[in-house]
C-alpha cells in the first residue's frame, strides 16, 4: 500500500533560481521564509532546482545571452557545495528538503545530498530518461500538470503506482504570471476523480491573491500547495508570480481559516454539536391536547388532528412532532391546551430509559 499521507497538508515553496547564483541570497530566503513556517506552525518544503549547467546547455549555445531560458540558466549557476549548504540550511531550519532536476547528473545530486522529495516539473511530465532516473531514487514524487495531454497523467500516475512509489498530483497551469480567469480550479474535481488513490494538489503562479485561490482549492479536496518565493533584498526585482514572506503569511493564515470552515470529512455524515441540536430542539413543535382527553384515548392518523395540535415551544418532557404515532395511549386525562408529556402515554419512548432523558433535557423549563 502507498502512503500517500507524506503529502497531506503540504506547502511547497519553490525557491526555484530566485538566489540567483548567491549563496548568501539564497540562505537568507530559505531562512526568512521558515520564519513564516514556524510562526503559522505548517509543514512546508523548500524546494531548490538543480541543473548540470555545463552539460544542460548545449556547448555551441553557451554564449547565446539573447535566450532567456539559457542566459538565466547561467546566471543562477551553484556548485554542488553551495547547493549542500542551501539545502543544509533548509534542514536546520526545520523545513523538508527538496528539488526538482532537470537532468540525470542532478537526480544524482538529489540521491547524494539524500533530500527527502522530489519535484517533477511540467515541462517534463513525458522526459522519459529523466523520469525513470528519479524512480530509482525511491523517493515520494509531486508532479505537475502544466500543459501535459491526459495521456501524459495517465502514463505518469500508472508508472509510478507500479513502482509503489508515493506521488502527488498538482494542477497547474503554467503561465507565469497567471489572471484569475486562468486558474482553471475546477481541475482539481477532475484529478480527484481521475487518480482517487493521489493526493491531489494546486500548484499556482497567480499574482492577484494569497487567499481566494487556496481556499477554493483546499475546499475542492486539494492537500498540497505551491508557489514561488523570493524576497525584497539586494535591489533585485521580484518576479510578479513569486510570494514574499508577508504574503505566505497570509496564505497561510487563509488555509488555515479554510480547513476551519470545510470541517471534518467529506466522505462520513458530520455530528452535529450538541449546541446545534440544542438551539434546533428549540425549534421543533411541541404536542398540545386539542380539546379534553380521557385516559385511555387512543391516537389514531385519521383523526390526530381532533385530538391535539403542534405549536411551540417545545418543553421539557413533552413529547414532539416526532414521537406522536399511531396507537400511542394515554395513561392519564389531559386537560385541553396542556402539554402531552412522554410520562402521559404508552411510547417505546416511555419504556427506554435512554430516549426518556433525552426526552427531558430538551426544551424549555416552564
Amino acid at each position: 500500500m502507498i502512503n500517500n499521507n507524506i503529502f497531506d497538508e503540504l506547502f511547497v515553496l519553490e525557491l526555484a533560481n530566485n538566489h540567483w547564483g548567491k549563496l548568501e541570497r539564497g540562505i537568507k530566503i530559505i531562512e526568512d521564509f521558515a520564519l513564516v513556517v514556524r510562526v503559522n506552525g505548517v509543514r512546508a518544503a523548500i524546494k531548490l532546482q538543480f541543473r548540470d549547467v555545463d552539460n544542460f546547455i548545449h556547448k555551441n549555445f553557451k554564449d547565446r545571452s539573447d535566450i532567456r531560458y539559457i542566459k538565466k540558466t547561467l546566471d543562477t549557476k551553484m556548485s554542488k557545495e553551495q547547493y549542500a549548504k542551501m539545502v543544509d540550511t533548509v534542514r536546520r531550519n526545520g523545513c523538508i528538503t527538496m528539488a526538482t532536476p532537470f537532468d540525470e547528473a542532478s537526480v544524482a545530486l538529489c540521491g547524494e545530498l539524500d533530500l527527502e522529495m522530489i519535484k517533477i516539473a511540467s515541462s517534463d511530465v513525458n522526459d522519459w530518461p529523466l523520469i525513470e532516473a528519479i524512480a530509482k531514487l525511491r523517493k515520494p514524487v509531486i508532479v505537475s500538470t502544466g500543459g501535459s495531454t491526459l495521456k501524459d497523467m495517465d502514463n505518469i500516475v500508472t508508472f509510478f503506482a507500479n513502482r509503489n512509489i508515493p506521488l502527488a498530483v498538482n494542477h497547474c497551469v503554467s503561465i507565469y504570471p497567471s489572471e484569475d480567469n486562468e486558474l482553471d480550479i475546477n481541475q482539481i474535481d477532475f484529478l480527484k476523480k481521475r487518480y482517487p488513490n493521489n493526493v491531489i494538489g494546486y500548484s499556482t503562479h497567480e499574482y492577484r491573491s494569497w487567499d481566494y485561490s487556496v481556499m477554493i482549492a483546499y475546499a475542492k479536496g486539494a492537500r498540497t500547495f505551491e508557489r514561488h518565493i523570493d524576497i525584497n533584498y539586494d535591489g533585485i526585482k521580484v518576479s510578479p508570480y513569486c510570494t514574499l514572506p508577508e504574503q505566505a503569511d497570509q496564505w497561510f493564515k487563509a488555509f488555515k481559516k479554510a480547513k476551519e470552515m470545510c470541517g471534518g470529512s467529506g466522505d462520513v455524515k458530520r455530528v452535529p454539536p450538541e449546541k446545534e441540536i440544542k438551539y434546533l430542539d428549540a425549534l421543533v413543535r411541541g404536542v398540545y391536547a386539542k380539546r379534553d382527553l380521557p385516559k385511555g384515548h387512543k391516537f389514531r392518523h385519521a383523526t390526530l388532528s381532533d385530538d391535539v395540535y403542534l405549536a411551540v415551544p417545545l418543553q421539557k418532557g413533552q413529547i414532539s412532532c416526532r414521537e406522536i404515532s399511531e396507537n400511542e395511549e394515554l395513561l392519564c386525562d389531559v386537560k385541553k391546551d396542556a402539554q402531552i408529556m412522554i410520562d402521559d402515554i404508552s411510547s417505546p419512548y416511555s419504556s427506554n430509559a435512554g430516549l426518556k432523558k433525552l426526552i427531558y433535557e430538551r426544551g424549555m423549563d416552564v
